[in-house]
């Protein structure tokens, strides 16, 4: 059986730690859409608000969901560009699982007027 850090304990901080758990049989493909990502421009400091979309297909090792939660939220108080932090998660989420690819959309509630999106894939050759 899986010790968990996170999963099943009270939880009151953000973590960077993401936690992972055998792949079950069969799965060959997970999705994460998170619609509370939070950061804030490096720039101007002003707070950025973002929906994420984290797809892996997995080989060994899966990503346990609260962990995720808390290392999403540990980007609240992280001076990111949007595609900084789409790049960031993507490797992150790659060094942890070691899948055979990994895709992070992340799309910025519009600000000014404008809406980014930033794509950040990984794969191995």
């Amino acid at each position: 059986m899986v010790q968990f850090k996170a999963l099943g304990q009270p939880t009151t901080a953000p973590s960077k730690e993401l936690e992972t758990f055998p792949t079950p049989e069969a799965v060959t493909h997970i999705r994460f859409d998170c619609h509370e990502l939070t950061s804030f421009c490096p720039v101007t400091g002003q707070p950025d608000f973002s929906r994420v979309v984290i797809e892996y297909g997995p080989k060994e090792r899966c990503i346990e969901s609260k962990s995720l939660k808390l290392y999403l939220w540990s980007f609240r108080e992280e001076p990111l560009f949007g595609e900084q932090l789409a790049s960031q998660i993507s490797a992150d989420i790659f060094a942890a699982t070691q899948p055979h690819w990994v895709k992070v959309e992340l799309i910025q509630n519009i600000r000014g007027g404008m809406q980014l999106s930033a794509v950040a894939e990984r794969r191995h050759d």
